[in-house]
């Protein structure tokens, strides 16, 4: 009895290193960048066995059987209706500026989508000015409200929201509501659901969580997108989550969470709607494509109003967001000025900064003081070193939470959107980003991030080169981790 315990020792034993090794190749021959691979085989022969779960949860792009095989097959409905886009005539990349040419470019490679003129963009940057203008929107809605979140979470203002919406449903407006499954597990616990469903609301989960659906796809998978489209001639997006930022995370330590949401009229908002019609279909297999834009004739002085919309994640090309961020880094000449709630670039997005503060470039980096995540803030700490020795400036926000997202490149062109600086929006988020070529709006996001550096400290160099030496431990120590953040 003793040898048959000990051939069974022995044959757990091969069986496991079996599965390391096949897992190990498998890591290798999907090449990615180095430090994911690396990462990854850390976790993996560090901690045994939940190493090896970890991974096959978490360590690659499974969407799921069906997902992945509805998506292949509404691919060319929507393709066909991102390529009329190129026959009206807000499609004009002849008056694209430097900047926004090569991005342009990019996009209509990769993703089949143009820079559209003929765009009005407000910037909203508080909660009673966005949830108080959302709201005015909806009770003038005449047809249609798509709303796509990652987070919908109940009180304050965002229930005033939700009665808006009811009263829409009331004047049979047609009310499409997706919400992430994790980030609104909150909405889907209260008694909202229930209310909407009774009210003609239509809501749909977006990649539901069940200890199920583990077996078949990746569990960690967001979709991180805010869109609002209203009529198909109003359109929201931005940073902002549906919440009321005085009723929620009140507890975390990190003070009220700040964004900022575009309020878009134009040819842009029914490519907007695109997106979000995408997602749904993806999510419940109801298709609802939006009438395209309107080619109107033009009628104005030539004005530069061009946006481009840039959706990311699974399905995607895999480094769209990742290629225009460098993209934008590497052709920057006088000032860079990014503000993100998250930061831990990939190893190029650091080589990009550093390379752009050496050639004289004054590059901003703007992060919250505190962080609601733990990991995060140790990860992101690692890279302070580096970057302020090549010269960049990294400033920590005092006022709560800084949750926006963006970037201002020579304060002439500008990036906004849902894309953290982390791991987990470049490649695994269900993201949006709009690169604006509008000088008149890029002037009101640099005098946005500037408010946000005036309520900033800047971190000495020499003050960081003394801090303790456990902290650097630490700080090391996550720093293997970033890749997976």
């Amino acid at each position: 009895m003793a040898h048959f315990y000990q051939l069974l020792t022995l044959a757990g034993i091969l069986l496991y290193w079996v599965i390391i090794a096949g897992i190990t190749v498998r890591i290798i021959i999907k090449r990615r960048s180095v430090g994911v691979s690396f990462a990854w085989m850390m976790v993996i022969y560090v901690i045994p066995i939940v190493g090896i779960f970890a991974y096959l949860l978490f360590g690659e792009q499974n969407i799921g059987r069906t997902r992945a095989q509805r998506a292949k097959d509404m691919y060319q409905p929507y393709a066909d209706w991102f390529a009329h886009l190129y026959q009206i005539r807000q499609y004009r990349p002849n008056i694209l500026s430097s900047h926004a040419q090569s991005i342009s470019a990019l996009c209509e490679n990769q993703l089949g989508i143009p820079s559209l003129a003929d765009n009005k963009l407000e910037l909203q940057s508080t909660p009673k000015q966005i949830l108080n203008s959302l709201i005015k929107d909806i009770d003038r809605a005449e047809s249609t409200i798509h709303l796509e979140f990652y987070i919908w979470h109940p009180g304050g203002m965002a229930d005033d929201v939700a009665l808006a919406l009811i009263n829409a449903a009331k004047r049979n407006v047609s009310v499409k509501l997706l919400l992430d499954s994790a980030g609104s597990n909150q909405f889907f616990r209260s008694q909202w659901p229930a209310i909407f469903e009774a009210e003609g609301i239509h809501i749909a989960r977006a990649l539901k969580v069940s200890p199920i659906r583990v077996l078949f796809r990746r569990m960690d998978l967001r979709m991180h997108r805010k869109i609002v489209v209203i009529d198909n001639s109003i359109a929201y997006t931005g940073s902002m989550n549906l919440v009321d930022p005085s009723c929620f995370k009140t507890n975390s330590g990190v003070g009220q969470w700040i964004d900022v949401m575009v309020r878009i009229k134009g040819t842009t908002v029914p490519l907007l709607n695109a997106i979000q019609s995408w997602d749904w279909e993806v999510e419940t297999n109801q298709r609802q494509l939006p009438e395209p834009p309107v080619c109107k004739p033009h009628t104005e002085p030539e004005k530069v109003d061009m946006v481009q919309v840039i959706p990311s994640g699974p399905g995607m090309p895999e480094e769209i967001i990742h290629e225009v961020l460098l993209q934008s880094i590497y052709q920057a000449e006088h000032k860079i000025v990014i503000t993100t709630p998250y930061f831990v670039p990939s190893e190029n997005l650091l080589v990009a900064l550093i390379a752009a503060s050496h050639r004289g470039v004054c590059v901003n980096i703007i992060i919250p003081h505190k962080n609601d995540s733990v990991m995060v803030e140790w990860a992101s700490r690692s890279f302070f070193a580096e970057l302020l020795s090549a010269g960049v400036k990294i400033h920590r926000f005092n006022g709560g939470l800084l949750h926006t997202k963006s970037v201002v490149i020579d304060e002439s062109h500008c990036l906004i959107g849902t894309v953290n600086l982390d791991m987990r929006s470049l490649w695994l988020n269900f993201e949006v980003t709009l690169a604006v070529d509008d000088l008149s709006f890029t002037e009101q996001m640099n005098l946005l991030q500037q408010s946000y550096i005036d309520n900033a400290h800047l971190i000495d160099v020499k003050a960081w080169q003394k801090r303790p030496v456990y902290k650097r431990v630490i700080e090391q120590f996550f720093y293997l981790f970033s890749p997976l953040l």
